[in-house]
């Protein structure tokens, strides 16, 4: 059976991630892999119910407990879409996973981010990405590109996404093998090439 994969896409919104997803599905597709698209939060069923409240709901959410709503969306994504889909060899590609916790509400947020990898694990089961790409692009940039109807964790300010953008780049400093930065303001083909490179590579 050919190996199946985890590969997760991460970054700030406008930063192209989802469009970098799309056309490795595409590449993948046309050299015969089976490929599953997905997200977090926000995978199919259960997903979509957290990923509905976490974005749009009006009312005070806690740092805390948006975390944990992040957490049940992941392990529910997890044990019931991602683990089945690698054992059966198929290619997962996500945006977004556990690497966006830990840039957002730990860095961004400033919860503790020891305890944050450690729940992380916990809904996981400890499965970590075979690969992890982080678009990474200036905040005046990415909220540019978002416009101004944004939802409510893209309303959060300038401060904020400056802590996330630094703490993506302390994440790739500490799993380098894993998690690849690449400069998303390039051309959108020069950023796939890119991608489609460190895809090869792992094999």
């Amino acid at each position: 059976m050919t190996k199946g994969l985890f590969i997760t896409f991460e970054g700030a919104d406008g930063c192209g991630k989802t469009t970098q997803l799309m056309l490795l599905a595409k590449y993948l597709k046309s050299k015969g892999r089976d490929v599953i698209v997905t997200r977090e939060p926000g995978a199919r069923g259960l997903g979509e119910k957290i990923r509905e409240i976490l974005l749009n709901y009006d009312g005070e959410v806690s740092s805390q407990a948006e975390a944990f709503l992040f957490l049940a969306d992941r392990a529910q994504h997890i044990d019931v879409i991602v683990n089945p889909a690698v054992k059966n060899g198929k290619i997962v590609l996500c945006d977004r996973h556990t690497d966006s916790t830990i840039a957002y509400q730990g860095y961004g947020r400033g919860l503790d981010i020891d305890r944050i990898k450690m729940l992380n694990n916990l809904a996981t089961g400890d499965r970590r990405p075979d690969l992890t790409f982080v678009f990474d692009i200036d905040v005046e940039t990415s909220m540019k590109r978002v416009g101004n109807e944004k939802d409510r964790m893209e309303s959060a300010g300038v401060e904020f996404f400056n802590r996330v953008r630094n703490g993506y780049h302390k994440i790739s400093e500490l799993e380098p093998e894993r998690v690849k930065v690449l400069d998303a303001s390039k051309s959108i083909e020069d950023i796939h090439k890119e991608v489609v490179a460190l895809y090869e590579s792992l094999n």
